[in-house]
């Protein structure tokens, strides 16, 4: 059997669609190279990152639709990640290609849990992940990973400025105010003493090479996340709520927040959704209301990429510094953080690929 041309494999490979961006490689412009030799056939592809959780299934698609034309082929497909367009950035985070803010409006609406099971979800997909915990009153990274009471690595540089490293657990990295506090101590600060912390903590951090660092924010829209949104780069944020209103009325003030500042928002989360009883797998209850993460969405034109059960299982998790999603028998819970993490990485990705779409027109 005649082996095909580059070209021919190219149009056999350019109709296959990105499943996230909802575009082909054609007109994604992914196709890098394509060469035949024999009977092997090798692809090079350049796609919009991260690529972690869409690589295996565009490799799937490509040996399927090449060996669907010719079966005989021995095909061999290499996906890299596109260059994307980065803005300046402070010597810590110049290694970290997406940076993702996790805010809500107000407290008690498990903001924290989701993120610290949304790092963990993201580094069982196979990411290079970082957690900042951002709340400087109140440090709960070092509890919800089991590292309360450890200190974090830091040295002098020699030009005698300090320099400190992130712990790590689970796959995960984690730097917080808490490995530098006392577990039972109090922060007493003021405003600008408050945003001079944390610019102390995105300064002085040195993560590494990271495709994805999360920044657990506190709740509302004060000094931290004015000073977050002004020096640091974000590719967008995350905004968690509740149901009820009492927690809508927040979330929209978040959302206009990060508008005002031009950080696009990524989308909305509704924890605490649901509850199914243990002993009734076929109710399903809804505590808190139903639908409000939603009409929240849907008012502000943003998706609503997650909505996570009650599940007591999650809390003590939290508790015991065990994300709960790294759990085998976490079942449809853990499945809802696993989902969550799949959305999270398919919306970087269409923002990646729109700011690398404005930036070519602004190049051309």
């Amino acid at each position: 059997m005649l082996m095909p041309t580059a070209d021919e494999i190219r149009a056999c490979l350019e109709p296959i669609m990105d499943a996230d961006l909802e575009v082909s490689l054609g007109a994604l412009q992914a196709i890098h190279r394509v060469e035949v030799e024999g009977s092997v056939i090798k692809v090079f592809l350049e796609m919009v990152p991260p690529l972690q959780l869409v690589a295996r299934d565009i490799d799937a698609a490509c040996k399927t639709a090449i060996n669907a034309l010719y079966p005989d082929a021995d095909v061999e497909v290499m996906v890299r990640e596109r260059e994307s367009p980065l803005t300046k950035r402070t010597a810590g985070i110049q290694q970290v290609k997406t940076l993702v803010a996790i805010a809500s409006g107000k407290g008690g609406v498990g903001k924290s849990t989701v993120s610290a099971n949304l790092a963990a979800a993201l580094a069982q997909r196979g990411m290079r992940v970082g957690l900042l915990d951002a709340d400087i009153y109140g440090p709960s990274q070092p509890t919800m990973y089991g590292m309360a009471g450890e200190s974090m690595r830091a040295e002098k540089t020699e030009a005698g400025a300090m320099r400190g490293y992130p712990n790590e657990r689970y796959g995960v990295k984690v730097a917080s105010i808490g490995f530098v506090m006392q577990r039972d101590q109090a922060a007493i600060l003021r405003g600008p003493m408050l945003a001079g912390y944390f610019s102390t903590l995105v300064d002085q951090i040195q993560w590494g090479e990271l495709d994805i660092l999360l920044f657990d924010l506190p709740p509302g829209t004060g000094d931290i996340q004015l000073t977050l949104t002004q020096r640091i780069p974000l590719t967008g944020a995350i905004v968690v709520t509740t149901p009820q209103e009492i927690a809508l009325a927040d979330v929209r003030r978040s959302i206009q927040m990060f508008r005002k500042v031009n950080v696009p928002v990524l989308g909305v989360i509704e924890n605490m959704s649901y509850f199914i009883p243990p002993d009734m797998p076929d109710k399903q209850y809804y505590i808190f209301g139903k639908g409000g993460g939603q009409r929240v969405a849907a008012e502000y034109s943003v998706p609503l990429i997650g909505e996570i059960p009650i599940d007591v299982r999650i809390r003590e998790g939290a508790d015991e510094g065990f994300p709960f999603v790294l759990d085998p028998e976490s079942g449809s819970a853990g499945d809802a953080f696993r989902a969550l993490a799949a959305r999270v990485v398919r919306e970087v990705r269409q923002e990646n690929h729109r700011v690398s779409g404005t930036a070519l027109a602004i190049e051309l």
